[in-house]
């Protein structure tokens, strides 16, 4: 039988969907509950509240296995064909080259997802009797979202950047510390303080990813490789640097994120996630058209390939000589959509600790499908740190669960107490 939630006061959480849900939704809106820009998301992952609706619809056990079993096929899904685009090669064995092209990719990414987040936003609103929320409400919030906007555009080329010099496993352990670059921010920027266990779960989450990156094989066998041990270790803390700039712009997302729903109590996750993806398509859309113009001013570095001038040309011919890079673009750009929509669905009919619990086992599944789906080998060590790190996060979730639970028990007994005080001065 389908059980019917009470109306429940607005809640927030905390911003994991990087355009990680994708990395861009991110993996700073996964373990949000708002959407984003991979990478989804994507995540600290951890539950504080989340926007809800004030009247529930009923959701019974058809809609709970609808929701999660679409987080999971969309996600799964879009971490493949991240992988598949960021480090496998296409075109003929004998000149195979790579697609490096993630301003371009993520202006696909944000496009589609601004689309399909308008299209869930009409639809959502439909049965309303007032009329469709504005996306952009008023001129005080346009400065944040667009702060969002930059930050979110300015993670996913430094993720991507760093798969030249890590492997695609390590990108995901490390992106399970979001919490880490969140907490930096939120005690240097607003002195906010955290409880201990929150510190140690970043310790025991850090020292994780630290303990995989150490056993990594390719530090181990590195005499027999045409590098030199240095060279590859120099090139691993590289990579790991570039994935810290990457996961503190997530951590910026994620706190003007913050910002923007604690002023505005009635600005709704789909409002965010279509009103980021507009601007970050017009951002990087912008960068895409003016890069020429950009790379002859001073001190401004680029990435541009080397075969062209611009990203939006190499891009496009990348694409007219491995027409099976587009299906590959667009299946992965409606894999991060739709798998955010799936994301607010569940939010408004669950609680968040099914997503947090949801996002946790995907992050689980995402690194066992990788290392099925492309051959990866992990040593007895890199399983260990494997454990640490989601051993943190779900010691984390759970003591969360605990501590909700008890405050939810707390208030009932205050509101019982409150009654019974009603109930004698009334006598």
């Amino acid at each position: 039988m389908a059980r019917q939630k009470q109306p429940s006061p607005m809640k927030r959480t905390p911003s994991d969907f990087s355009h990680e849900p994708p990395d861009y939704l991110s993996e700073s809106k996964i373990a949000n509950g708002h959407g984003q820009n991979g990478s989804l998301t994507h995540s600290n992952g951890k539950p504080k509240e989340i926007a809800t609706p004030a009247e529930q619809e009923t959701a019974g056990l058809a809609q709970l296995i609808i929701c999660v079993g679409g987080i999971y096929a969309s996600f799964l899904s879009w971490a493949v064909l991240q992988e598949k685009l960021t480090t496998t090669t296409y075109g003929p064995e004998s000149s195979p080259e790579r697609f490096t092209y993630s301003v371009f990719l993520n202006t696909i990414q944000s496009a589609f997802a601004a689309l399909t987040g308008y299209i869930y936003l009409l639809v959502s609103t439909r049965n309303s009797k007032s009329p469709t929320p504005a996306i952009f409400p008023s001129r005080t919030i346009l400065f944040p979202l667009i702060l969002v906007a930059i930050t979110s555009s300015l993670a996913s080329p430094f993720g991507y950047a760093s798969l030249a010099h890590i492997d695609y496993i390590t990108f995901i352990l490390a992106k399970s510390c979001k919490l880490l670059p969140v907490m930096f921010l939120h005690l240097t920027i607003f002195r906010k303080r955290y409880p201990l266990y929150k510190y140690l779960v970043v310790a025991l989450v850090t020292a994780g990813v630290a303990v995989f990156t150490l056993h990594h094989p390719s530090s181990t066998k590195s005499k027999s490789k045409s590098k030199s041990g240095l060279e590859i270790e120099n090139s691993s803390t590289w990579g790991l640097v570039l994935l810290g700039i990457n996961l503190l712009f997530d951590g910026l997302t994620n706190t003007t994120q913050d910002q923007i729903f604690t002023s505005s109590k009635k600005y709704s996750g789909p409002q965010m996630m279509t009103a980021q993806n507009i601007l970050a398509t017009l951002l990087t859309t912008t960068f895409l058209l003016l890069s020429p113009y950009l790379t002859s001013l001073p001190l401004i570095g680029l990435a541009i390939p080397p075969e062209s001038t611009t990203e939006l040309s190499s891009a496009l011919s990348f694409l007219t000589r491995n027409p099976i890079v587009l299906k590959d673009v667009l299946a992965f750009s409606a894999c991060g959509a739709i798998g955010q929509i799936f994301i607010y669905y569940t939010l408004s009919h669950f609680s968040s600790l099914l997503l947090v619990t949801v996002t946790v086992t995907r992050k689980m599944l995402t690194m066992i499908l990788s290392v099925l789906w492309f051959g990866h080998r992990l040593s007895g060590m890199q399983w260990v740190g494997v454990g640490l790190v989601f051993g943190g996060v779900g010691a984390e979730g759970w003591i969360q669960r605990v501590e909700k639970r008890r405050r939810k028990m707390e208030a009932e007994a205050n509101g019982k107490g409150k009654e019974r005080l009603e109930k004698e001065k009334s006598k």
